[in-house]
């Protein structure tokens, strides 16, 4: 079997996406586990800590609530965990959306046109804030300046059944908005 494709990741971001989702992976199975702990209120991946230095989301309407792509079932099939969208999840399918969310940068630099956009602040340089139902990928028209506060992007937004990296949703040609 040739494997010499797994050794070398094809780019530098490509690198850091699989990284974070390998890490988003692991803590969600290690959720699952018998014996794992449920506190009320939520808590663990994808769950902002009330103890964060960063303050939660604000509110908004006219952004895509986080609660609506987190409430994603998962099935096995072959070997593989894949999402199982509602409705509601499907409806945002090929269509423009704005999303907020917190950069998690995939290259280093001051500006970015291609990040993850989290539910959550990161807390830790070498993991992920939660699962892949708890970020989005994103590819800008333009340039977005790298930030600790929450930022709101708009574009035309991917529910992904199968996506290689394991990633449920994308955001294409988007654009920073207020």
């Amino acid at each position: 079997m040739n494997t010499e494709h797994l050794k070398r990741p094809r780019s530098r971001a490509a690198g850091a996406l699989f990284a974070a989702l390998l890490c988003a992976v692991v803590g969600s199975l290690q959720a699952q586990l018998p014996g794992a702990i449920d506190l009320p209120g939520g808590s663990g991946p994808g769950v902002h800590s009330p103890n964060s230095p960063f303050a939660p989301l604000p509110d908004r309407s006219d952004v895509v609530a986080w609660s609506v792509l987190t409430d994603v079932k998962t099935r096995s099939e072959k070997n593989r965990i894949l999402p199982q969208f509602n409705a509601s999840q499907v409806a945002l399918n090929q269509k423009s959306q704005r999303v907020q969310g917190f950069m998690m940068p995939l290259e280093p630099g001051e500006k970015q046109k291609h990040f993850l956009l989290t539910s959550v602040p990161l807390t830790c340089a070498f993991c992920t804030p939660g699962g892949p139902e708890s970020m989005v990928e994103v590819k800008t028209r333009t340039p977005v300046k790298y930030t600790l506060e929450p930022v709101t992007v708009e574009g035309r937004f991917l529910v992904l059944n199968d996506d290689s990296y394991g990633l449920y949703y994308r955001m294409t040609d988007a654009v920073a908005v207020k």
